[in-house]
Parts: structure tokens; sequence; C-alpha cells
């Protein structure tokens, strides 16, 4: 029996930790997770694009994920992403995600491909009854080319598993759409430099991959935002936080940012699996200042300055 599952606080979208020959460096990873759960995030999710999936077969996302879960040991809940281009790669993913024990799935709409609204739905359902757990829908149409789309939205919602989305098209319309037509359907914040802005029209999470680095800030605005209501304040660390998510959204090398933050915090998160590399030296400059400029700031905010 599926459980209503709710999204409240930060969800972090690990990377994955590799070392020079591309292979995955399990005792980073859990090294991650631990300081994760230590620094109080509400959430993890394996599989994501921030984990470098576009570049793993199923078999190494379905490790991953298991070694995520266990390791996780029902402390936090954990969110296993199941997008790939082959529905058949997304059920396998699904069906794993259900024998580990993950506690939903991450759902996004298959890339390439530019399926129709209802093919999506199609697509969508078919994942939904291999997992049978709560779902958490990807509408991301900038990496996966077309737009979940109220048809897609009024078909799938008809699951009982279909509990929330991560939405991070961009388009504030969205947001509005979401929250006014689509109450049932928790909303998620997948567009980091809108955070505060779904948190207004009543998000309680956000989906954010800075949060591997700068999990303490990351969650100070959603407990300023969502938990106490104070949006004056909560204005002000997100001014604080709009460089870095400028760098991050509009740079161009999101995973890179996202993977040398990791590696600044103590976590050497390593290299870039083939078609990406890491950033260069003035690169990584820039992201140092910026990261060290937040931290200062909104560590004034915190102390009431």
């Amino acid at each position: 029996m599926t459980f209503r599952m709710t999204l409240e606080g930060i969800y972090t979208p690990l990377v994955t930790p590799t070392r020079e020959d591309g292979s995955f460096d399990l005792d980073t990873l859990a090294e991650l997770i631990e300081r994760l759960i230590g620094k109080g995030v509400h959430g993890l999710i394996s599989g994501g694009s921030t984990g470098e999936n576009y570049a793993q077969t199923v078999e190494e996302r379905l490790e991953l994920a298991r070694f995520t879960v266990e390791r996780t040991g029902g402390r936090l809940p954990v969110i296993v992403g199941t997008g790939a281009m082959r529905t058949p790669d997304s059920i396998a993913l699904a069906q794993g995600a259900r024998e580990m024990g993950a506690d939903a799935i991450l759902l996004g709409t298959p890339p390439y491909s530019v399926p129709t609204e209802r093919e999506n739905a199609l697509n969508a359902l078919a994942i939904d009854r291999a997992a049978d757990l709560p779902i958490i829908l990807y509408n991301y149409p900038g990496r996966m080319g077309v737009a979940m789309g109220e048809e897609f939205l009024d078909r799938v919602s008809r699951s009982r598993n279909v509990i929330g989305i991560k939405e991070s098209s961009g388009d504030i319309n969205r947001v509005h759409l979401l929250a006014r037509d689509y109450p049932h359907i928790q909303m998620s914040c997948g567009m980091d430099d809108q955070a505060l802005e779904f948190f207004a029209w009543g998000a309680r999470s956000w989906i954010c991959a800075g949060s591997n680095f700068l999990p303490e800030e990351h969650v100070f605005l959603y407990e300023t935002c969502v938990q106490k209501g104070d949006f004056a304040t909560g204005r002000r660390i997100m001014s604080a936080m709009m460089p870095l998510m400028r760098v991050l959204e509009q740079g161009g090398k999101f995973i890179q940012c996202v993977k040398h933050g990791t590696t600044l915090t103590g976590i050497a998160a390593g290299t870039m699996r083939p078609p990406l590399k890491s950033l260069n030296k003035d690169e990584k400059r820039e992201l140092e200042q910026v990261i060290a400029v937040l931290r200062t700031t909104i560590a004034a905010i915190k102390a009431g300055n």
C-alpha cells in the first residue's frame, strides 16, 4: 500500500564522487551522505542529472541507489531517479527502487523522443505500475524537450501514487498553474533562482543541487520562509544566494560547479564523466569567491545583523 509522502524541506540530489578513471568512489559518497544528514537536510535523491545519470548504465545507477538507501538506513527518505531515454530502462530503475526499499521515485519525461502529452502520460503510468511507490514528477523541458502540460497532469494525477512535482521549467506561470489548479500535487522548487517565489506560492520543499555543498544555508532559507513565514528575512537570504544561483542556473556548467563546490567542503567529488569536463582554474576561482561571499553574508543574517 503506497503511503502519502509529505515533501517538506531540503532534498539533495547527490553528486556522484568519482576517481580519475571514472569509477565510483563509494567511500566518499558515504562521507557525503553522513555530512548531509548531520547538516539537517530532509531527504536525498539518487540518480538525478546532478549525479550524472546520463553517463551511467542502468546497473550502475541501481548500484549507487542501493548503496545510498543502505547507507542512509531509514534516517531520511531516499528518492530514486528513473529518468531514461528508453522506457524499459526506466521500468528497471523503478522496479529496482521498490526492491531496494526506496521511499519514492523521481519520474521525468524521456529526453529526445519528444512525446505527445498522451504518450508521455502513458509512459509515466507504465513506470508507476512497475514501482507502485510515491512519485515525484520532474518537469524540466530544457533538458527533456517537452513540458508536462495540463493534459499530462490530468491523466497521471489520477494515480494515487503521484504526490508531487519538481518544477524546473523556469516559467513562473507554471508555479501559478500548479498552485491554483493542481493543489493535490505537492509543488517542489526545482529552479534554484526562484526558490523564494515557490515558497511564497505554497511550496514546502526545494530539490536543490547546491545543498551538496551549502546545506545549512539552503535549510536556513527553507526554515525562514516555510516554517517561520518571515519573507522579509527570506528576501535578504535569497538576495545573498542569487550570485550563486546565476552561476549555477545560467553559467552552463551546473554539475561541474556542484562537484567543485562539494570538493571545497573537504569531500572530494572527483572529475566529470564524459562528455563533460571539470571547471578550469578561472571558473573554479570565480565559484570560490561567490561561495565565500555568500557564506559570510548569510552568517551575518543568521547572527541578526
